[in-house]
């Protein structure tokens, strides 16, 4: 005897996360503030225009910040001596809030540079849709478990990875690029202040510029595989996605069943209509299509019934027990099946073959 464990055959069917989140489950993820992002995108951009504002700025940012200095400690001096060798606390105070005010404003672009990559950054991977529901509290947030699942985890695992990575690469690239430069720290004995000031600016800048590099492939890398992740952690089992078609577009068997009630009532008014019909106009066998023309009401015949097979059999049962005359004729009936629904006006290039046996049954029934 074999044991089976049926549970095994339950999760092949709609148990195991197999399928592509649908674009409902998407866009609610979204709404909640999950999406694919990756934090050293912003920060490997960051990294690369602080550097290459540090390259092409600071010259310039530290002549003005000499200039400040010059300017305000040129004041702190005549103040000194007109009040003879001591100077007010407020008058102090001012100064030194002026010269902060000047140092905030020179470094403004530096500030403003940053948020602005950083904020593109972001809008490049996930678009511009702001929420609010991510900062929302929620208790389970404050549960342990959760937190001890999230440490204790195949993501904690790979952002380990990730920052090891980047320890490791980071070091490589600085011992690389300065084995060779150690020589410069005795050149700058020779040289004065601005020259070695403008030195070491310069190997900073290019090895930061090279690590920041380095930290962009990292990056890139890494929001490969947060898109990966992402795709995988929204995969639905069949039965999600079978309940969440119920929940957005109904149950199909209700709506089955909403839709055959339409048509029995449909087909119970189109019964209780065929006694005024003039005429029923068959294949013989398969359509029946049952026509009334009333001047007073319309201008072209109408169609108060047709049907197919049982329901053509039906027609004409009903017709002959209320003396309704049946004209055999195949193309129409199967032209006017096809092309007119109940309680439509024939269209006009069928007139002539509609009027053709509409004067037949009149002549039959002695009106003509």
């Amino acid at each position: 005897m074999l044991r089976y464990d049926l549970q095994f055959f339950a999760e092949g069917q709609g148990g195991e996360k197999t399928e592509p989140a649908t674009e409902k489950k998407l866009s609610d993820a979204r709404k909640e503030g999950q999406v694919a992002k990756s934090r050293e995108i912003a920060n490997g951009f960051g990294i690369m225009a602080l550097f290459l504002i540090l390259r092409f700025w600071v010259p310039t940012m530290g002549r003005q910040f000499l200039s400040i200095f010059q300017v305000f400690y040129g004041r702190i001096a005549e103040q000194v001596v007109f009040w003879q060798g001591y100077m007010p606390q407020n008058d102090t105070r001012l100064i030194f809030r002026r010269m902060l005010l000047q140092s905030v404003i020179i470094m403004g672009p530096i500030l403003l540079i940053g948020l602005l990559i950083a904020f593109l950054s972001d809008v490049a991977q996930v678009g511009w849709k702001p929420t609010m529901k991510p900062m929302q509290p929620k208790l389970s947030k404050f549960n342990p478990l959760s937190g001890l699942k999230k440490i204790i985890s195949v993501n904690s695992l790979v952002e380990l990875v990730k920052a090891i990575a980047k320890i490791g690469l980071i070091a490589y690239m600085c011992y690389n690029y300065l084995k060779d430069k150690w020589g410069l720290l005795f050149v700058l004995y020779d040289m004065t202040l601005p020259e070695a000031l403008n030195l070491l600016l310069r190997t900073v800048t290019d090895l930061g510029i090279r690590i920041a590099a380095v930290y962009m492939v990292i990056a890139f890398a890494d929001f490969a595989y947060q898109k990966w992740k992402f795709a995988k952690d929204m995969r639905m089992t069949k039965q999600e996605i079978k309940d969440e078609y119920k929940q957005s577009e109904g149950d199909p068997q209700i709506k089955g069943r909403i839709r055959q009630k339409m048509r029995e009532a449909s087909q119970r008014r189109m019964m209780q209509d065929l006694p005024k019909a003039d005429v029923v106009i068959t294949n013989p066998t398969h359509y029946a299509v049952a026509i009334r023309y009333d001047p007073e009401v319309a201008e072209a015949p109408t169609v108060l019934a047709k049907g197919a097979d049982h329901l053509a059999q039906r027609i004409k049962e009903i017709a002959r027990e209320n003396k309704v005359e049946i004209v055999e004729n195949k193309p129409l009936a199967r032209m006017l099946y096809a092309n007119v629904e109940v309680g439509e006006a024939v269209p006009p290039e069928l007139y002539q073959a509609v009027a053709e046996v509409l004067a037949f049954v009149y002549h039959l029934q002695g009106r003509v």
